[in-house]
C-alpha cells in the first residue's frame, strides 16, 4: 500500500506539472485511465488514488460517464492552500531553496538575541526528545527553524517560512510511525547548525541544512 501511495505521488506531481504547463487546460478532459496507466507504467489503483487526491484538492473533477476534467484555478489562491494541494516533491524543492538561503543569511546577520532564541528552541527540542514527547519535539523543531528564519533579518523570507511551517507540521503528523527517535537522530545536526550560525559561517550553515533536509527532519 505504501508503495502504491508513493507511485501515486509521482503521478500527482506529473499531472500537476502538465496542468501548470498548459498541456491539459481548464475544462478539458485528461486521458482515460487505460491511457494514464500506459503513460505512467502503473496500475489502475495508483491512477485512481492520484485522481482522487487531485479531485479532493479541486484540481480535477470526475464526471461519471464523461471522464475527468481539469478545473479552473484562481490566481489569487492563498499560498498556504496552494502548498497543501501541491505535490510533495514540489514543496520539498521550494523548502530546500528557502531553508538554505535562510541559513546563509542568518549566519551573516544574526545578533546575540537571535542566538538566545535559537538555542532556547534547541534546548526545548532536546528536552522533548528526552521526555519521549513527539508533539513537543515537533513543536520545538519548528520553533528552532522559525527562529533561524527570524535571524535572517529578511522579513519576506521569514513570512514565507511562516507559511511553510503549517505544511511542515502537518507532514510530521502524517508519518506512518512517528517517534521522537526520528528527531533524536538529527539533533546533533541541529546543534551543528546553531554552531555554524553562531560562528557566522554561512557556508557551513548551508551545508548542515542540506544534510538535515536529506533526512527529511
Amino acid at each position: 500500500m505504501a508503495n502504491a501511495i508513493k507511485l501515486a505521488d509521482k503521478v500527482i506531481y506529473q499531472l500537476q506539472q502538465d496542468i501548470s504547463l498548459g498541456k491539459y487546460k481548464p475544462g478539458e478532459l485528461i486521458p482515460p485511465e487505460p491511457v494514464l496507466m500506459e503513460l505512467f507504467q502503473v496500475g489502475r489503483s495508483t491512477i485512481r488514488e492520484a485522481i482522487k487526491t487531485l479531485s479532493n484538492a479541486g484540481i480535477l473533477r470526475v464526471q461519471q460517464g464523461a471522464g475527468t476534467f481539469v478545473c479552473s484555478t484562481e490566481n489569487n489562491e492563498p499560498l498556504d492552500k496552494r502548498l497543501r494541494r501541491a505535490a510533495r516533491l514540489e514543496v520539498n524543492q521550494v523548502r530546500s531553496l528557502l531553508e538554505i538561503e535562510i541559513a546563509r543569511l542568518a549566519a551573516q546577520f544574526r545578533d546575540d538575541q537571535d542566538i538566545i532564541h535559537i538555542n532556547a528552541a534547541l534546548e526545548d527540542r532536546w528536552q522533548a526528545i528526552q521526555s519521549d514527547n513527539y508533539e513537543a519535539a515537533a513543536d520545538a523543531d519548528i520553533r528552532f527553524h522559525k527562529s533561524i528564519a527570524q535571524a535572517s533579518h529578511n522579513s519576506v523570507l521569514a513570512d514565507l517560512y511562516q507559511t511553510f511551517t503549517a505544511v511542515i507540521r502537518e507532514s510530521f503528523s502524517q508519518r506512518d510511525k512517528p517517534h521522537v527517535l526520528q528527531f533524536q537522530q538529527t539533533h546533533q545536526l541541529h546543534a551543528s547548525l546553531l554552531h555554524a550560525i553562531t560562528q557566522q559561517d554561512a557556508t557551513a550553515a548551508a551545508k548542515v541544512v542540506t544534510q538535515i533536509l536529506e533526512t527529511n527532519f
